[in-house]
C-alpha cells in the first residue's frame, strides 16, 4: 500500500470529508446573531459522538448572555474571544456516567470526540469556533464552575465560543507525510 501525497480525486466531491479539511479556528465573529435551530442543529450532532460503553458522559451548557460571556473571557486565559462571540458552549463531564474501572478516564476522549463534532457542525453550517481549554487546569475549572453555578459532579472540559466569521480564512494544510509510519516506526 502507498499513501498518497494528494486528497484522491475521488473524494473531492465528498461533503463531509471535506468539510474535515476545511475546518478552521474561528477567534472574531461577526456581529450576526446565531439562531436557536443552529445551536440546536450543533447539539445534535455533538451527542451523535462516539462514547466509551456507549455512557455518553457530556452535558452541555449553552451561554448566550453578553456579561456572562464577558466573565467567562475574563475568566479564561485563553478564551477572550469569548466576550466577543454571540454564544459559547461549555462541555461538561458527567461524574455519574464516568466508568468505575480502570478506565475511568474514557471521558476525556468521549468529550474530545462531542467536541470536534460541535466544531465541525458550526462549520458545515457556515459558523465558527474555537475550542479553548478548561480542564484538567483547576484555575480554569473553579471559577467556570462559580460563573455558570456549575455543580461538582459536572466537570467544565472545554468552552467553544461560536459565530460567524468575522471574515474568510483559508484553511491550514496540515498534512504531513513525515508523521505517517506503515506497520511499524
Amino acid at each position: 500500500m502507498e499513501i498518497n501525497n494528494s486528497i484522491p480525486e475521488q473524494f473531492n466531491d465528498n461533503t463531509a470529508y471535506m468539510n474535515i479539511l476545511n475546518r478552521i479556528s474561528v477567534r472574531r465573529y461577526s456581529d450576526k446573531p446565531v439562531t436557536s435551530e443552529q445551536v440546536s442543529a450543533i447539539l445534535h450532532a455533538a451527542m451523535s459522538a462516539p462514547s466509551g460503553v456507549n455512557r455518553q458522559p457530556w452535558e452541555f451548557i449553552v451561554v448566550n448572555e453578553p456579561e456572562l460571556l464577558t466573565q467567562l473571557a475574563n475568566a479564561l486565559p485563553y478564551a477572550k474571544m469569548t466576550a466577543h462571540a454571540p454564544v459559547a458552549i461549555v462541555v461538561c463531564g458527567n461524574k455519574e456516567r464516568f466508568l468505575d474501572d480502570s478506565d475511568n478516564n474514557l471521558w476525556v476522549q468521549d468529550l474530545s470526540a462531542t467536541s470536534e463534532n460541535i466544531l465541525l457542525a458550526a462549520h458545515a453550517i457556515g459558523l465558527g469556533g474555537v475550542w479553548t481549554c478548561i480542564y484538567p487546569h483547576e484555575k480554569r475549572i473553579a471559577p467556570v464552575r462559580t460563573i455558570l453555578n456549575i455543580p461538582d459532579w459536572l466537570v467544565p472540559f472545554n468552552l467553544i465560543p461560536i459565530g460567524y466569521p468575522e471574515k474568510e480564512h483559508a484553511p491550514m494544510d496540515k498534512w504531513n507525510p513525515e508523521r505517517i509510519h506503515q506497520n511499524r516506526l
